[in-house]
């Protein structure tokens, strides 16, 4: 390559760059680049020229502004990490405000479709009611004590980790922070709760309520087993009670983890708010997390719990997806426990 092919003119070299030729002029007029003068007086951008334009177009592309451009190029790394770390958070920011509104645009149409449910309630459920519950909790073991704050307690949270993570001690103590809450644990399956006999007892259209549940759930397609029926037990007796339920899929079918989720959606909407433990899938499709429900995740390693935004890219995202599989795979552990060694 001769000497004058590594010279640029300035429309060559904004078509290179991708930007215009009053960009280049506006660097310039900033002393962030100096083209090469030929000896007609012409602009020209040689090799060094066009590599500090590569930079700073780089450092513009990601909301730095000319000032900071020139900082960073003049040697302030520390500029360039506080700018980027508040573009990124904006960033994060509106992604998650574009996912909530795409969110509830799908359910809305989701919801207008559904002749049981119909459009009003649909309008009611995604309406941008939050329940008005903050409360902070110390983590138990595995953790060290540290505080986790639910700032704004959902209609709907799931709360997944992989095996040994905490996951149901948070549950546990969420149950026990939370007013009104109770934890159904995995001895539904056996012996129901007592006070869902009291409840039994006291309620004389809980019966009804209960088969007309299990009616809806085996025409969506569930199974009627003992396990799906314990489950309806603990959630029609639970008044004002918040519940916090421990593997929700478990000794369900896939059938009637569909069908289950698509009722506690509903249930949720209108009544008190539902925590669900899961690793299904099913149970839990991050690309079906509606505005008015929340993910927690437990991380492997212990650090604390946290809110994970469902959209990929999003801060823990990937982790909480690696938790989740099929029913068909979350069969082949079913009963497993992590055990804190004596």
């Amino acid at each position: 390559m001769n000497k004058s092919a590594q010279y640029l003119n300035p429309s060559a070299a904004a078509k290179r760059l991708g930007v215009s030729v009053k960009a280049l002029r506006l660097y310039e007029k900033h002393g962030l680049v100096t083209p090469t003068r030929t000896s007609s007086g012409w602009r020209t951008y040689g090799p060094d020229a066009m590599a500090r334009l590569v930079q700073i177009v780089a450092l513009r592309a990601v909301g730095l502004s000319i000032t900071d451009v020139g900082r960073v190029l003049g040697g302030d790394a520390q500029t360039l990490k506080t700018v980027l770390a508040q573009h990124h958070e904006a960033l994060q920011n509106e992604i998650g405000r574009l996912v909530e509104t795409a969110l509830r645009l799908q359910a809305m149409r989701a919801g207008a479709e559904d002749r049981r449910i119909g459009l009003t309630h649909t309008t009611k459920q995604f309406s941008g009611i939050r329940t008005a519950r903050a409360v902070g909790l110390d983590l138990p073991w595995p953790w060290g004590g540290e505080h986790f704050l639910l700032s704004d307690v959902q209609p709907l949270t799931y709360i997944t980790g992989p095996l040994g993570s905490g996951k149901t001690r948070l549950a546990m103590a969420i149950a026990d922070t939370l007013p009104d809450a109770r934890f159904v644990g995995l001895d539904r399956l056996d012996v129901l709760p007592d006070w869902v006999a009291t409840h039994r007892l006291s309620d004389t259209g809980f019966n009804d309520r209960v088969n007309r549940t299990i009616q809806n759930l085996v025409d969506d397609g569930a199974d009627a087993t003992e396990a799906l029926r314990a489950l309806v037990f603990c959630i029609e007796a639970r008044g004002e009670t918040i519940l916090v339920i421990d593997l929700i899929e478990q000794g369900l079918s896939e059938a009637s983890q569909t069908a289950l989720i698509r009722e506690l959606r509903h249930k949720a909407a209108f009544d008190h708010p539902l925590f669900v433990m899961t690793r299904s899938d099913v149970i839990l499709d991050m690309q079906a997390v509606g505005p008015d429900e929340a993910v927690i995740l437990c991380p492997a390693n212990h650090s604390s719990p946290r809110f994970v935004a469902p959209y990929p890219g999003a801060a823990g995202y990937e982790a909480a997806a690696t938790c989740l599989a099929p029913p068909q795979v979350r069969a082949r552990t079913e009963g497993v426990i992590a055990m804190r060694p004596q």
